[in-house]
Parts: C-alpha cells; structure tokens; sequence
C-alpha cells in the first residue's frame, strides 16, 4: 500500500504538472486568437471569457490522457534512472504488479476523461455556438471599435466612428460607407453618410433602428461627380434583423443522448470519437509502463520522444478515420475501432517484449 501510494503521487504529480503547462500553452493560443477578433471588432470582447471557460473542457479531454502519458514516462522514467525501481525489483515487484499500480490512477482519470467527453465538452460546445450565433446576429455596430473601420464578412457597408461614450451607447463623429451593385449596371452606387453623433434604438416591435442626428447623406456612383446630398437633423436606418438560433446544429454540441442510434454517419462518427478518447488512456498506460523502463546511462528522456510521437500518430489516426467515417469512407459498423485494436496490439507487443527476451536469453543459457 505505501509503495502503490508513492507510485500515484508520482504519476498523478507529473501528470498534473504536464497537463497545467499544456493547458496553460493552448488557452493561451485560443485567447491570442480570439482577442485579435476582439480587437478587430469580429468578436464581441464580453463573449470573451465565456468562450474560453466553455472551451476548456474540450482541451481537458485531449490533455489530460496525454499527460498522464508523459507523467508515467517521466515520474517512472526517474525511479529507473534513481535505481528505486531497481530496489523495487529486487524485492519482488514484477512489471504487471506495477502495471496494476499504475491502472488504478489511470482508471480515475478515464472516469473524469469519460464526463469530460460525454457530457461536460458537449454542453461547453453547445454554449460556444449559441455565443457565436448570437455574434452573427449582431451588426458591426454592436461590436464598434472608436478609430477604426468596421464591416462585417460579406457585407458592403464599412463603418467609422471617432469616440464612443463610456457606455457605448452613443458613437461620436460617425461615418457609414454603403456600396450597393444592384443598383447600376456600370459601376456601383454609393451611399455615404456622416453625422455627429449615432445610436441604436428599439422601436417598439418594428425593429433595431440607427438613429443618426445632424448629419449628412451623399448619393452617387463611383467615378462620378453627380451626388445628391441631404441634410438631415435626425435620420433613422432600420437594422438587420438576425435571428438567433436556438439550437446546436453542430455534432460536437449535441447531447450524446441524441447521438445514441443515429444513423447519420456523422453522429455514429462523432460518438465513436466520444467513446475512443477515455479508451485510449488504459491503451496508452499499457504502452507508457514498459517504455518508461530506461538504462541509468541512456537518461530518463531517451524513449520520451519516440513514445510522444507514437501517442500523436495514434491520436491523428483516430482523427483521420472519425473523419473518413463522417464522410461515409469507412462504414460506421467498422469506425474508429481497428485503430484501437492495432494499437491495443502494439502496446501489447511492447509490453511483452523485455520478458520474453530476458526469457529467451535465460533458456539459452541453461540449455547452453
């Protein structure tokens, strides 16, 4: 019981740094994304904070396996380097009594992997869509940065204004740039409008109105010097109005209830990868326990490298072949499995290999 103590606190102790710094890597990766968006006013900066907390139980799942991964290598990996588990050894331990050890911690976390992918990330999914649903509905005045000229993908209307109030409800020094092709069979009409200062207002049940107050409205062509222009002292432009969707219409958002029985390769797809990510984790402690065995003259890190890529290799495997189950490449009765039982074989071969070979050369020494 103290050796089988000191053993999870060793792995769970890696593992936990591990994760922590590779956690720490792709958060930070996301958050630069998404606070360029933010900056650039195609993301609203108050949805922020809520797309990254949704997200972080979709990187947990996928951190988590593979940094009990390299915990096992690493925290093993010095016990052979330190020659404790020589001692171990010694009196009596074997490698399966180790690899039971080394299961049970492993079995927890494909507890805590298994909520993660079966209900946690799913909800988290569904709540990111809902915010980026509700950001397409907005307009780019929703999102208005002072200084800078703003237009939404695939719209033809750029939009400036100087300062904003510190509420953000009143934009000073507005300037709107609208070009419509529809309009001229040559070259575009141009509508530009400027004002001194401009909100948005709810009409009753009319809609979203941009209301602009002593300003200006130009009309024309582009190439041309025929516009007509128009004074006004208050100028109302009815909104888009976006309707915001309600439901998930993403696989990864759905619930896995409603995965359960599908027919649509893409849900058999998407809860086959479901299913495969808490299933790799005794997959992969099977292959971590033998390959963290190292020779106190090779160093702790001389198998962390191939064992990595290996891991890698297993999960882009698995990704590719979610993906050829999606588009109806592979059959769905066939999925993702062979990959598992391929490296469920590897890891077994691996596992074997010293004992038979230590068995090997005792059998031919007494036979010799």
């Amino acid at each position: 019981m103290i050796i089988f103590r000191y053993l999870t606190r060793e792995v769970i102790q890696s593992m936990l740094a591990i994760s922590g710094v590779l956690l720490l890597i792709i958060v930070s990766g996301r958050f630069i994304k998404y606070l360029a968006q933010a900056a650039t006013g195609a993301l609203n900066a108050d949805f922020l904070f809520s797309i990254m907390g949704y997200r972080l139980p979709g990187f947990l799942e996928l951190i988590l396996p593979l940094g009990l991964f390299v915990g096992i290598m690493l925290s093993y990996g010095r016990l052979y380097l330190e020659s404790e588990m020589t001692v171990l050894e010694t009196c009596g331990m074997s490698q399966g009594q180790l690899l039971r050890m080394t299961m049970v911690p492993a079995i927890g976390m494909m507890l805590i992997v298994g909520g993660l992918s079966f209900w946690v990330s799913p909800w988290g999914a569904q709540n990111v869509e809902n915010i980026l649903n509700r950001q397409d509905a907005m307009t780019e005045f929703d999102n208005i940065i002072p200084g800078r000229f703003q237009a939404l993908k695939g719209s033809s209307r750029a939009t400036y204004a100087e300062q904003l109030s510190a509420d953000r409800e009143t934009m000073y020094g507005v300037f709107i740039a609208n070009r419509d092709a529809k309009k001229s069979t040559t070259e575009p009409a141009m509508t530009l409008v400027m004002a001194r200062t401009g909100a948005i207002e709810q009409q009753d049940d009319s809609g979203r109105y941009l209301i602009l107050n002593d300003g200006y409205r130009y009309d024309g062509t582009a190439g041309s010097a025929d516009f007509r222009a128009t004074q006004f002292d208050r100028y109302g432009v009815l909104m888009d109005q976006n309707e915001v969707k309600k439901e998930a219409t993403k696989e990864k958002g759905f619930p896995t209830s409603r995965l359960l029985g599908s027919d649509d390769p893409r849900l058999q797809a998407e809860l086959q990868w479901r299913i495969s990510i808490p299933l790799l984790i005794p997959i992969v402690v099977l292959l971590a326990v033998p390959l963290s065995r190292v020779n106190p003259r090779q160093g702790r890190y001389a198998k962390l490298l191939p064992a990595i890529l290996l891991y890698l290799f297993y999960l882009s495997t698995l990704i590719a072949v979610k993906g050829a189950v999606e588009d109806g490449k592979i059959p769905a009765e066939i999925g993702v499995w062979p990959v598992h039982i391929v490296f469920l074989i590897i890891s077994v071969v691996i596992y074997f290999y010293a004992p038979l070979q230590h068995w090997w050369h005792l059998r031919h020494r007494v036979t010799g």
